[in-house]
């Protein structure tokens, strides 16, 4: 027997937490009654449903790195036929992208079906390190340390650390590391600056790295990225069931 929010998020729906509220809304039900907050089931042999369509717990998780190319849209599907990530990756299981990445940028871009491993890595605590590759315009040795200044964002102040990595009289590249997840972030704190973006490469997200991945090439997680998804959740959950 499992506790029906661990059964919800291990089929990828939500993490447990949000499956809590599932459950109060009173949209989860097993064997036809309503669920309680604290009812557990058996995945084998009851029947879980979620706004009365059956939830497969014993699904298989998945999880993937794909090398976005510049020029995808980061969705499942587009009502104006751009090309877009569903179009790269074939797999049997339902994924999602995980966390923005816009059209114009490119890189790592994470793809699960777990829900709480998703809600874990795009929650706005800030817990988890974004860092990308950022090439700008002419030779930014000077002022480049402008993006390290604190940035209002939607409401949040937004702080980046920054690193030049090289600089030529035609363009710098830097290293721009974020915790937070704000809508097209870096190219708004660039343009506040007069900054000419010229390429934006996500490289890592906390320990998942891009590595040598071709461009739209896309791989399963390693072992060692596995158990970094493990460490996540134990340091998340706590004492949670």
């Amino acid at each position: 027997m499992e506790r029906l929010q661990k059964l919800l998020s291990a089929a990828g729906i939500c993490s447990r937490r949000d499956a809590e509220e599932l459950i109060r809304s009173g949209r989860v039900a097993v064997n036809g009654v309503t669920a309680v907050l604290g009812q557990k089931a058996d995945p084998l042999n009851d029947l879980v449903t979620l706004d009365g369509r059956r939830v497969n717990p014993g699904g298989r998780l998945e999880y993937l790195v794909l090398n976005k190319p510049a020029g995808v849209v980061t969705t499942l599907s587009d009502e104006k036929g751009r090309k877009c990530v569903k179009d790269l990756v074939r797999t049997r299981s339902r994924v999602f992208p995980v966390g923005r990445l816009d059209m114009y940028s490119e890189g790592l871009l994470i793809l699960t079906n777990d829900g709480e491993f998703a809600h874990i890595m795009e929650h706005p605590s800030g817990s988890v390190e974004k860092e990308y590759l950022v090439r700008l315009k002419g030779d930014r040795t000077q002022d480049h340390a402008k993006l390290s200044q604190p940035f209002e964002l939607d409401g949040a102040t937004v702080r980046a650390r920054v690193r030049l990595l090289s600089a030529t009289p035609e363009n710098s590249l830097l290293s721009v590391t974020l915790t937070e997840g704000k809508n097209r972030e870096i190219r708004r704190m660039c343009s506040h600056l007069g900054f000419h973006v010229l390429q934006i490469r996500r490289i890592r997200e906390g320990e998942i790295r891009l590595g040598d991945l071709k461009s739209g090439a896309w791989r399963h997680f390693t072992d060692k990225e596995l158990e970094y998804i493990d460490k996540l959740k134990r340091e998340r959950d706590g004492s949670i069931e």
